[in-house]
């Protein structure tokens, strides 16, 4: 089974490959959110602390911790190899969240694809698979 999931929907993907490995073969995250412990210090994730919670607040934090992807990427786990798309103009979700996924699977020798747009936001990013589904 694979799964599909862009912006927050790259956040739900990006918890249930860390959460169940097991039950994908594949996952493609579009512009993903997935440092839940340091989003408010990438880009416009500060104005989000009502919507996920604060985590310079130690309840909070340890609630974002327990789902946060790229904080429960950990060794000895097989993830399914993801395909990560970031745009490096996104304005909305920082292009540090796929990055900093990408590096922490390559430091557990994890297999993994990158590819961070240089043109266009968050939505263009978001689509750029439905674009090249279109092309086929």
């Amino acid at each position: 089974m694979g799964v599909v999931g862009g912006s927050q929907g790259g956040l739900l993907v990006g918890t249930a490959i860390t959460q169940r490995p097991e039950l994908f073969n594949a996952a493609i995250l579009q512009v993903p959110l997935l440092d839940m412990v340091r989003f408010t210090k990438l880009g416009a994730g500060a104005s989000w602390i009502g919507e996920y919670g604060d985590p310079t607040i130690p309840e909070q934090r340890k609630w974002l911790e327990g789902y946060s992807p790229y904080q429960t990427l950990v060794p000895g786990k097989t993830y399914p190899a993801p395909f990560i798309l970031t745009s490096t103009k996104d304005d909305r979700v920082h292009p540090a969240h796929g990055r900093k996924a990408a590096t922490s699977l390559a430091a557990l020798g994890q297999p993994y694809l990158y590819y961070e747009n240089t043109d266009g936001g968050h939505s263009v990013a978001a689509n750029l698979i439905e674009q090249a589904r279109g092309s086929l």
